[in-house]
């Protein structure tokens, strides 16, 4: 779920999406869940098993639909994608031999990097932000520009490019994902590119892309438009603009095409095991600058994973998104309109998420006290002659819990008399404050001092409350 960033800023409230609740009555929900409950009780594991895969798109799909076989060395020479290996690694050592015997001219230098960036953001404010994820709405004289100059990515037509990437972010991480990061680095980088799919990806949608008259027009002519604006026009625009045909072709054309393939095969591998995941880990996308820094933008891929549809890839000033301030120069100069956001609070919500996360894994590492489950629940009587036993054990009530304080009565701060007139009573008033009001530190070592849980002993909270005395937590709980 989406919102355009103006009708945002209009409602003047990032929750202006939370419908009005239904006013139905609660017999409604509680018949339903009694009937879902009486249902689920009848059904087995082998019914549950076979309802899954009936309604499971994944698991039907990967269960009734047979891969090809894995590659080994004996077949591998079969399943090589000939057409795309053989452009995908020709390219490097045509762009060596270029730089070994082809001089450098400045300007030629100045144009491959311009060339790059105008190539790259097809790809990234094109195929990807708007024509994959119609993330806003472009004028039709601009979509023709990205469609033109991503056509100079060499990287298959829009239409293509977007069905494949739309499979990627409905099936993240399973064998429907056509660059599936769990097949390793080389796999989603380039080898998905060079070997034959062992499967095709998921279903997508793209109705809306073959209804679009830009999009069929650039996918009609698509290999001449690669051709063109890949080699032939950066060639006559160094060779008629400064004399150099040779370096048009070798660094604008083909060098700066290598760049612009691994750049934009970064995103399915490089964004996908570097950096972290401050919005979800439960798939591989990770944000991180030196991906965003390869990527034009594109590297704070747990973001964009998590809310695709977001015009955005990074969300504070000082994060590297040149694809982000393109597109809001575009709905400057009146060529976009309707960039979509998710809503912030909804953005803050996966960050809280992970936070959580990450301080339970921490309260992992911590000792906490026994639950009180774990503890035996005794009278005040029997706490008394429990204290008065000679068994090493020094036995003090505070706040309902028993606690042993034999280990800490000589380490105690205020002197070990003052525990010691307290052992068989019920300190809980001293404790809060009656004669020092101890912080939380203390409490929480107090807490792993339980031993037992005192019958009616919280009964003495009145008398905390007539002095004035507000009751620290004991302790923090896990």
């Amino acid at each position: 779920m989406v919102y355009i960033a103006e009708e945002l800023e209009k409602a003047g409230t990032s929750l202006a999406y939370i419908p009005k609740p239904l006013e139905l009555p609660t017999t409604t929900f509680e018949q339903k869940a009694l009937s879902n409950n009486e249902s689920s009780s009848t059904m087995n594991s082998v019914q549950e098993e076979e309802d899954f895969i009936k309604n499971n798109y994944v698991a039907r799909t990967l269960l009734n639909e047979s891969s090809l076989p894995p590659i080994t060395w004996s077949n591998w020479y079969k399943e090589v994608n000939w057409p795309q290996a053989t452009l995908l690694c020709l390219e490097p050592f045509i762009a060596l031999y270029g730089l070994f015997t082809t001089s450098f001219v400045w300007q030629t230098t100045v144009f491959t990097f311009f060339w790059y960036f105008l190539t790259g953001f097809g790809i990234t404010a094109g195929y990807h932000r708007l024509f994959a994820h119609r993330a806003y709405e472009a004028t039709l004289t601009l979509r023709y520009l990205l469609l033109t100059f991503g056509a100079g990515a060499v990287q298959g037509s829009a239409q293509w490019w977007s069905r494949g990437h739309r499979a990627h972010h409905r099936y993240t991480d399973t064998d429907l994902d056509p660059y599936n990061a769990h097949k390793g680095v080389f796999y989603s980088h380039i080898g998905w590119l060079i070997f034959k799919p062992r499967r095709r990806p998921g279903v997508a949608d793209v109705t809306d892309l073959t209804r679009d008259i830009s999009i069929q027009w650039q996918h009609r002519n698509y290999l001449t438009l690669a051709f063109l604006m890949s080699f032939v026009i950066p060639t006559l625009i160094c060779g008629l603009g400064w004399g150099d045909y040779r370096g048009g072709y070798f660094f604008a054309g083909v060098l700066r095409l290598v760049f612009v393939h691994h750049s934009t095969f970064c995103v399915n591998s490089l964004a996908h095991y570097l950096g972290n995941a401050p919005f979800d880990d439960r798939h591989t996308p990770r944000d991180h600058f030196i991906t965003a820094l390869v990527t034009l933008g594109e590297g704070y891929h747990n973001f964009h994973h998590e809310f695709p549809s977001d015009y955005r890839n990074a969300l504070k000033w000082f994060q590297y998104d040149p694809t982000k301030l393109l597109i809001a120069f575009f709905k400057r100069v009146g060529l976009a309109s309707n960039l979509k956001e998710f809503p912030s609070n909804e953005i803050e919500k996966g960050r809280y998420s992970m936070a959580c996360k990450a301080l339970d894994k921490f309260g992992q590492t911590i000792k906490w006290p026994k639950q009180n489950l774990e503890l035996p629940i005794i009278t005040f009587e029997q706490y008394q002659d429990l204290s008065k036993k000679d068994d090493g054990r020094v036995l003090i009530l505070i706040a309902g819990f028993i606690h042993d304080v034999s280990h800490f009565i000589d380490s105690h701060p205020g002197g070990r008399a003052m525990i010691k007139n307290l052992v068989g009573k019920d300190a809980t008033v001293s404790f809060y404050g009656g004669v020092h009001d101890h912080n939380t530190a203390a409490h929480n070592i107090l807490a792993m001092m339980r031993v037992a849980i005192c019958k009616y002993g919280g009964e003495v909270e009145h008398l905390k409350k007539r002095l004035g005395h507000v009751q620290t937590p004991t302790p923090i709980f896990a």
